[in-house]
């Protein structure tokens, strides 16, 4: 995932601002000004990578030195140093929490991400690990570059990326197949169309409509195995994806996986986040 790195500076300054609010206080009460320091960034715990760029850039916009000892994607471990900041004492501790919470949060949501392919690998699976959009405010972009970098596809960003017709849209168009074909009759042709199904009798019925993917929501493996197979034997005008979601984890994720599913997606990575222990230690001053 690339942004502009205005763009990704102009987004992490508004974090910093609503962490800093009228003033960081304490330093001003005790650290006294023109006094520089150096911190080093250090993992407390072993796990993959990620956020590197985006603390670089926060600690650069404010006039901070950054060294780097790791890339984004590259697996870190217990007590490796990571960076060394350099620069205003009173800055490198007021930015300090902002920093490590979204370098925590992007490392943590990239190992576990990590975690699940790793896993697929063992069963062969061919099948993509996908985030969902539960995600923070705010934080949207920086939760799913991380899973991007765990490996993991991201899914969709936004609500203009994809037409995905979920329980909600049904209950109100009343049935998958109309609901199918009034976005194939008043979109874009250049946006895919996924729909999210409970029933395994909709699969056939929505995909001859024109779904480009299929969502199978709180699906069995069992479940989702049947519909793998309906869908193999049918001929269809498009190649149609199958995706399965609804509370996923590492031990279900194997099941799944073996039934030939394209896509798993789980909201776990980014809506309950584990995040990577990591700290910041004044070393000079």
């Amino acid at each position: 995932m690339f942004m502009p790195r205005k763009l990704v500076e102009e987004q992490l300054i508004r974090l910093l601002k609503d962490d800093v609010g009228q003033g960081d206080i304490t330093v001003t009460a005790i650290i006294p000004p023109d006094l520089n320091a150096t911190a080093e960034v250090i993992a407390k715990e072993s796990g993959i990578a990620a956020g590197i760029q985006e603390a670089t850039i926060l600690a650069q916009a404010l006039n901070l030195k950054v060294k780097t000892y790791v890339n984004d994607g590259e697996q870190i471990n217990n007590k490796q140093i990571l960076m060394h900041i350099t620069g205003d004492t009173q800055t490198i501790l007021t930015v300090e929490r902002t920093l490590l919470n979204l370098l925590s949060r992007m490392c943590g949501i990239a190992t576990i991400t990590h975690k699940f392919i790793e896993e697929l690998k063992t069963v062969n699976s061919t099948a993509k690990i996908a985030a969902t959009r539960k995600t923070v405010p705010g934080l949207l972009y920086f939760d799913k570059k991380a899973v991007a970098i765990g490996g993991g596809d991201p899914h969709r960003l936004h609500l203009d990326d994809m037409i995905l017709i979920k329980d909600n849209h049904i209950a109100v168009i009343g049935d998958p197949v109309k609901a199918v074909k009034l976005a194939k009759a008043n979109a874009t042709f250049s946006k895919k169309i996924e729909v999210e199904i409970t029933k395994i009798t909709d699969i056939l019925r929505v995909a001859k409509a024109g779904a480009d993917i299929i969502m199978l929501d709180n699906f069995t493996p069992e479940e989702v195995n049947n519909a793998v197979k309906a869908l193999k034997n049918v001929k269809l005008p498009q190649k149609v994806l199958l995706e399965v979601s609804g509370g996923i984890n590492s031990e279900t994720l194997l099941d799944y996986a073996k039934t030939k599913i394209d896509i798993i997606s789980i909201g776990a990575l980014t809506h309950s986040v584990k995040t990577l222990d990591i700290s910041l230690e004044i070393t000079k001053k």
